[in-house]
């Protein structure tokens, strides 16, 4: 069976960025199901429970107390049954350091947090919108991080 909506999850610890976040998708006209965490250690908790349904796209913020966005990436490439979940780096960063880093680390594409609702209503709906399997394939640094 198809599923009719695409199952989007948040990792961010601040509180106004979910919410924004949420409430751009709400807008967008596209089917979604969103879930939110404020920190690492509930994502991976959430993650590894066998109820749990994976997302389509992850977004994880880099700086989360508890547990980091890296190490949650690095925990998530060293799980098998995760190993086809698309990983957006969701995050202020814009260091060459952190896009590096996250590249080699095997996340699918790098997106800085926009500074207004209206961008990243754009930024959300062009990467849930993309065709991920083409994505993952043949990744290089071009596309990795997203401009818009």
């Amino acid at each position: 069976m198809q599923e009719d909506y695409i199952n989007i999850i948040l990792a961010d610890d601040d509180e106004d960025d979910r919410l924004f976040f949420t409430d751009a998708f709400d807008e967008l006209r596209i089917t979604t199901n969103v879930k939110t965490f404020n920190d690492g250690v509930y994502l991976m908790d959430y993650l590894n429970n066998e109820e749990s349904i994976f997302p389509n796209v992850l977004f994880l913020d880099l700086n989360m107390p508890r547990k980091s966005g890296l190490e949650c990436l690095k925990e998530i490439k060293q799980t098998d049954k995760f190993k086809d979940m698309a990983i957006a780096i969701y995050s202020t960063s814009a260091s060459e350091e952190d896009i590096e880093k996250t590249f080699v680390m095997g996340a699918n594409i790098y997106i800085k947090k926009p500074n207004d609702f209206k961008t990243l209503k754009k930024v959300l709906s062009e990467v849930v919108t993309i065709n991920w399997q083409y994505h993952t394939n043949g990744l290089n640094k071009d596309n990795f991080l997203l401009r818009l």
